[in-house]
């Protein structure tokens, strides 16, 4: 468990928190030093450390606050009274809105290749996350709601590529994108066509 500490006046944990993100997002993770964190925030070393003990506390901390996101998005779809293929679009949609309201804390997960402790534990609970829609999948599949010439890890990997592929262009503008996502995933490009 991490060892937060009581920050100087001026300074708190979560701004200091919002800059680091800032800095991996744009220099990964592996090229930021906590020299690069001070001169951004403008204070010194020994002042982040009021706050934290080491980079590794800040990583693990914006990697919760993406997973925690998603989970919390998880367990309420879990308890969805409905079919599988409801649960699964529920979850689409919570998604991306846990995307749009934690973009900075969700893009460093997304990029997160393994290379640390941290990382590699974020990326099995996401395996877990991957695991759970998978299984959504096949249920809607059984349910005869998805179609089934289609394994179901690869239909749950193509939705949520798109999903997770929402890092690399969304802006804040974009407050229907939620219902987009869902129009195309569940619904398709084409018109119908008794609807020409």
């Amino acid at each position: 468990m991490t060892a937060t500490r009581r920050g100087r006046p001026g300074y708190d944990l979560e701004s200091l928190l919002t800059v680091a993100v800032t800095v991996f997002n744009e220099r990964g993770y592996d090229g930021t030093s906590m020299e690069d964190l001070s001169q951004r925030l403008g204070i010194s070393k020994s002042a982040i450390y009021h706050h934290v003990t080491s980079k590794d506390a800040l990583l693990r901390m914006a990697m919760d606050r993406a997973l925690d996101g998603l989970f919390d998005a998880l367990e309420r779809t879990r308890r969805l009274d409905a079919p599988a293929i409801d649960k699964l679009e529920h979850l689409v949609r919570t998604s991306v809105e846990v995307l749009q309201d934690r973009l900075p804390y969700v893009t460093l997960l997304l990029r997160a290749r393994g290379n640390t402790e941290i990382e590699r534990a974020a990326l099995q609970r996401r395996r877990q996350f991957d695991r759970y829609v998978a299984g959504l999948v096949r249920q809607a599949e059984a349910d005869g709601d998805v179609r089934p010439d289609v394994d179901p890890a690869t239909t749950a990997r193509l939705l949520f590529g798109m999903v997770n592929s929402l890092i690399e262009w969304y802006r804040p503008a974009h407050s229907d994108l939620a219902d987009a996502v869902c129009a195309i995933a569940f619904h398709g490009l084409r018109t119908r066509e008794d609807e020409r």
